[in-house]
């Protein structure tokens, strides 16, 4: 579930990131994510670049739940949610993003296996 701050009149980085992520929406994370974005997963090492993101967020890999932004503001976001792949595999995964030009650049993630 996607909350909008009600104060503001626009969404921020995350909250477009969520619901562009959410609705398999590829052009617009084209728009969210930074030409220069890398994808740093801590749990395996992998490291990928925007276009393998938006393929993989575009896949019926993914499922994420329960996402929570935790703190955002112009240069970091820090986010949880719980992670359903298509092997039945779900881990909570804590996400940490920098911003540049308005712009998500990078994204570091922990996560921690959850029992079937």
């Amino acid at each position: 579930m996607l909350v909008i701050n009600r104060e503001r009149k626009e969404m921020s980085i995350l909250e477009k990131y969520d619901q562009v992520f959410m609705n398999k929406d590829e052009a617009g994370m084209n728009e969210v994510l930074h030409d220069d974005y890398t994808f740093t997963m801590h749990a395996s090492g992998n490291v990928l670049n925007k276009q393998d993101v938006i393929k993989w967020a575009m896949s019926d890999d993914i499922n994420r739940e329960k996402v929570r932004i935790l703190y955002e503001n112009d240069e970091i976001g820090v986010e949880h949610s719980f992670v359903t792949f298509s092997d039945g595999n779900t881990q909570a995964v804590m996400a940490v993003f920098k911003f540049k030009d308005g712009k998500i650049f990078s994204l570091e993630t922990g996560a921690t296996n959850m029992p079937k």
